[in-house]
């Protein structure tokens, strides 16, 4: 059954006369198939009306929606004979990060992804998406991997932000980050980078720092999330609405701020009601962003990547 947002109520309503419809036709021989047409032809108007003026909220509440496609939703839609690779090869296997070799479309790729999970019980088991240190350590050595055998890399972003959990502290959870995005920043092959849901802090920097960052179109992207940042502006996370209006976190935003280089449209309603349409549209994106720069030599693929970044500091400093 499908999950409606707070702000979905009135389309949810004409989605329920028209399944009861549907049912009454169908279990009483009724000729209904006008009525259902006319319904449905307002309620997909409805649709439009309503995700063409989002506010940021609740953009941010689509990108957290339960049925969103996950990384492990793209990797299996996209990598033919995908081989995960596990563990950091010094503490454990952070499941929060999940990667491996594959095929997109016929070429050989490193992918990487923060994975939230589905129902409960693998929501837990991927700690919904939130990276320890040997997250981001084993996330290295999958890059470091891809760059010995001159491997484009492909990232795929949906964190809340980093494990903010004392253990992840203690074994050294901000240097893990900036040892993440150093190595992003290091690589002689490609990396494209795409946030699929949430972008959350520095978590999600750490494996975002590519040739190419994109957005799906409701995604968010943001130094910190709504309720943090209300929290600490006001004390109070029932201000997150307000934060999220202040945090330019939209794909529209970040496209404006030179911070992303590109959105990729969602079906009409969000990636959630058709998550194959979704999985192919990014699957043809990437391929074709993989194809413009596979004929580039590594020095220039670091130093375009490098020089990408720093633009962004001066921009901030202008």
């Amino acid at each position: 059954m499908h999950t409606y947002l707070d702000f979905e109520k009135p389309i949810a309503e004409l989605e329920g006369k028209i399944a009861e419809l549907r049912h009454m036709g169908s279990s009483g021989g009724l000729d209904i198939a006008e009525e259902v047409s006319k319904l449905q032809g307002k309620m997909e108007r409805l649709l439009k009306q309503t995700y063409a003026k989002l506010s940021p909220w609740q953009k941010t509440q689509v990108a957290r929606h339960p049925d969103r496609p996950k990384a492990l939703d793209y990797i299996n839609g996209l990598i033919d004979d995908f081989t995960p690779l596990a563990g950091d090869r010094a503490f454990a296997d952070d499941q929060a990060i999940v990667g491996g070799l594959g095929r997109l479309r016929g070429q050989s790729v490193m992918v990487i992804g923060q994975e939230k999970g589905r129902d409960t019980e693998s929501r837990v088991r991927h700690n919904f998406g939130m990276p320890r240190p040997e997250g981001y350590r084993k996330a290295m050595r999958l890059m470091r991997l891809a760059d010995r055998f001159h491997l484009p890399v492909i990232t795929l972003v949906d964190t809340p932000g980093a494990y903010p959990g004392k253990e992840a502290e203690e074994r050294g959870q901000a240097e893990a980050i900036a040892r993440s995005i150093e190595t992003c920043l290091d690589l002689r092959v490609p990396l494209v980078s795409v946030i699929i849901g949430e972008g959350g802090s520095g978590g999600a920097i750490a494996l975002a720092s590519g040739n190419v960052v994109l957005m799906l179109q409701h995604a968010v992207y943001s130094v910190i999330s709504p309720e943090g940042c209300a929290s600490i502006l006001w004390r109070s996370g029932e201000q997150a609405e307000t934060a999220a209006d202040a945090l330019r976190l939209t794909a529209t935003d970040l496209q404006a701020l030179k911070v992303i280089d590109g959105i990729i449209p969602e079906p009409l309603g969000g990636a959630h009601r058709e998550p194959t349409a979704a999985i192919k549209a990014l699957g043809d994106v990437l391929e074709k962003k993989l194809k413009a720069l596979a004929g580039l030599e590594g020095g220039v693929i670091r130093a375009k990547r490098r020089s990408k970044f720093l633009e962004m500091g001066k921009q901030g400093l202008a």
